[in-house]
């Protein structure tokens, strides 16, 4: 069972850029469709950016197209998110999530992921 863990959040000053990590410790990583999302309070959880699992098709939301950047590394067995000019609308708990089905592809919500990682808070201050 895949488990997930998100590191690098933290707080930063708006237009400072900041790298989240996921680290994926299951033997699926490798097949899994991964992808970022975000949660600020009373909002729904948004997508961000997702790469499926071959690493050949990615897709980021308008939301933040031009500032965030996903990849991944087999290797490695972990998803990043580079996120760069910061805004205090950047504040919320990001999360990383996995998905074994479908895996060719990337889906945008979140009810295409089975796996999350217990997120981790980004605060962008003015």
């Amino acid at each position: 069972q895949e488990v997930l863990v998100e590191s690098g959040g933290g707080a930063v000053q708006t237009g400072n850029s900041m790298k989240l990590s996921c680290l994926g410790s299951g033997r699926t990583f490798r097949r899994a469709a991964m992808a970022w999302f975000r949660q600020a309070p009373e909002e729904d959880r948004e997508f961000l950016g997702g790469i499926n699992y071959i690493g050949n098709t990615i897709k980021v939301s308008d939301s933040v197209k031009g500032r965030f950047t996903v990849s991944r590394d087999h290797a490695k067995n972990t998803l990043y998110l580079q996120m760069e000019s910061l805004t205090p609308e950047d504040t919320a708990v990001y999360f990383c999530a996995a998905s074994l089905i479908d895996a060719d592809k990337v889906g945008t919500t979140a009810g295409a992921y089975t796996r999350w990682g217990q997120g981790t808070q980004v605060t962008v201050s003015s």
